[in-house]
């Protein structure tokens, strides 16, 4: 009975793993493309390897709260001009969003907003390309769940690897 209970728990697992990177798979391939402005932070971690410590500009605009509210998980929605760059608008309402809008998920960890993830890590001796980025390119569903996809300079080129086509 323990090794049925133990199977099954298994396929469980499995079922939801694939599950998790198939919806991932999907937001890569028809995920709606949001680049936003970013402040590097941190080039390097000797620990971890060559990687850059990401804050996005609109965080501050997702911090802000009335004086005693804490700050919580929640979104925010960013209009996007014509060349696909974000900027703050408001918290999210579940209005209706404007053509030019799209929503973003942000999670607070450690008293810190953050967009998709803190982080993007490339390989040993490439700092100096990417020490040029000033955006990040993010993959977004409807429902503002995102993936970090790329780092962009300050033309919007895309700086390390081809992207992905589709």
């Amino acid at each position: 009975m323990r090794r049925i209970v133990a199977v099954l728990a298994g396929l469980v697992v499995l079922a939801v793993v694939n599950w998790s990177i198939y919806e991932r798979e999907q937001l890569l391939a028809d995920g709606r493309v949001v680049v936003l402005p970013l402040a590097p932070v941190d080039p390097r971690s000797l620990m971890q390897g060559d990687y850059m410590a990401l804050l996005f500009a609109v965080a501050d605009d997702a911090a802000r709260r009335e004086p005693g509210e804490p700050l919580q998980d929640g979104r925010i929605v960013v209009a996007l001009d014509a060349r696909g760059v974000g900027t703050y608008v408001r918290h999210d309402d579940g209005s209706p969003l404007a053509e030019n809008e799209a929503v973003l998920r942000y999670r607070v960890r450690n008293g810190q907003v953050k967009f998709a993830t803190n982080a993007y890590f490339f390989q040993e001796g490439e700092a100096e390309r990417y020490a040029l980025a000033r955006f990040g390119e993010l993959r977004v569903a409807p429902d503002g769940d995102a993936i970090l996809t790329g780092l962009r300079g300050e033309d919007l080129a895309r700086l390390g690897v081809a992207p992905p086509s589709g």
